[in-house]
């Protein structure tokens, strides 16, 4: 499984950014997806998930009400929308994939596939 995710850029406080995240796998809906970030100097952190088949969704509670993950199986992609985005979002966001039970799914340990990551920057 490869990950390609895009959609990053810089950004004023306030503004909005639409993350994307094609997967190259042939069963894509079989896959959990997450997204991570990591900022400067801090440990990689969870933000969203979406458990395989279009099931229930996860958010870290900094972003719960700003964001929102969603997945198109037809384009083997998955999206990450972020509003009202504020400097403290500022990270390296990655997506993954993986199967993970039910305790793993906020957990790095419950995704054996990661993109490359893109870089959101806002600012104030």
């Amino acid at each position: 499984v490869q990950l390609q995710a895009s959609g990053g850029g810089l950004v004023q406080a306030g503004g909005s950014l639409r993350l994307s995240c094609v997967a190259s796998v042939r069963t894509f809906n079989n896959y959990g997806m997450a997204w991570f970030r990591q900022a400067p100097g801090k440990e990689r952190e969870f933000v969203a998930a979406l458990r395989s088949h279009g099931g229930n969704t996860y958010y870290a509670d900094s972003v719960k009400g700003r964001f929102t993950i969603s997945r198109d199986n037809a384009k083997d992609t998955v999206y990450l929308q972020m509003n009202s985005l504020k400097p403290e979002d500022t990270a390296v966001y990655s997506c993954a994939a993986g199967r993970p039970i039910l305790s793993s799914i906020r957990t790095t340990s419950g995704y054996n596939y990661w993109g490359q990551g893109t870089l959101v920057t806002v600012s104030s």
